[in-house]
C-alpha cells in the first residue's frame, strides 16, 4: 500500500516500471541454475578452508540480478531480502544440525549502510529453515571494497581481518553473504572458525560469479 513518502520518492521497479521494488515477471528473469562449488574445485582454486559453497544463481548471466542485489545492498531497500532468500533456497545446503552465521560489516561500514545484508539474509532463512542464526565473527578492521580488487589482493587485504567472538561453536557453520566472486570473503571467514576448532564451514550465497 502506498504511503506519504512514495509520492515524493515513487518506487520503481528493477526495470523501471512503478508501484513496486520488483515485479512477478522480473523475479522469474532472476532465476538462473543453481551453482554449486565442492571441496575439489574449491581447493584448485586456491581456496584452502571453505569446503563447500552453494549460490541461487549466476551472477554473471543475470544483469538484472546484479541489479537487484546492488538495490538491496546500496540503495538500503530491505524488502527485497525476502525474494533474495528465495532465490538463496533454489540452492540450499543439508541442513541438518548447522548454524548459520552471517558475513560481519566492519562497524564503520555498518555505520554508513546502516544494515548488514547479510545479517538480514541469516536471519530470515533461519526463520524460513527452522534453526538457528549467530553472530560468531568480528570484521577487525575495515577491508574496503572488493569488486574492483584481483583475487591476490583480495587474499591480502582480507588477510587476518575476521576474528571469532564467541566462546561456544558449533562443528558445522554455514556462511550466509549476498555474493561469492573469487570467494577470498568466505575463505578468510572459514579460516578463523576452523582454527577456532569448528569442523566443516560452508558458504551459502545468493549469486556466485
Amino acid at each position: 500500500m502506498p504511503t506519504a513518502i512514495d509520492l515524493f520518492f515513487p518506487r520503481k521497479s528493477l526495470s523501471g516500471k512503478s508501484g513496486k521494488w520488483i515485479t512477478e515477471h522480473e523475479k522469474k528473469r532472476l532465476m538462473f541454475k543453481p551453482v554449486t562449488e565442492d571441496e575439489e574445485r574449491l581447493r584448485e582454486r586456491g581456496l584452502d578452508f571453505i569446503d563447500t559453497i552453494y549460490a541461487g544463481s549466476s551472477y554473471e548471466r543475470s544483469p538484472l540480478l546484479h541489479k537487484a542485489i546492488h538495490t538491496f545492498k546500496y540503495k538500503r531497500i530491505r524488502i527485497l531480502a525476502k525474494d533474495m532468500t528465495e532465490i538463496m533456497l533454489k540452492n540450499s545446503p543439508d541442513l541438518g544440525h548447522t548454524v548459520l552465521c552471517p558475513v560481519p560489516l566492519h562497524w564503520s561500514r555498518l555505520f554508513s549502510r546502516g544494515f548488514n545484508q547479510s545479517k538480514l539474509l541469516s536471519e530470515l532463512l533461519a526463520q524460513k529453515c527452522r534453526i538457528h542464526s549467530m553472530n560468531l565473527l568480528k570484521r577487525t578492521r575495515p577491508t574496503g571494497h572488493q569488486m574492483k580488487r584481483k583475487k591476490s589482493e583480495r587474499l591480502t587485504a582480507l588477510k587476518g581481518a575476521f576474528r571469532v567472538k564467541s566462546k561456544l561453536l558449533p562443528s558445522h557453520v554455514i556462511l550466509i553473504d549476498d555474493l561469492s566472486t573469487t570467494g577470498a570473503t568466505l575463505d578468510e571467514c572459514a579460516k578463523a572458525l576452523k582454527e577456532a576448532g569448528v569442523e566443516r564451514v560452508e558458504g551459502w550465497v545468493i549469486a556466485h560469479g
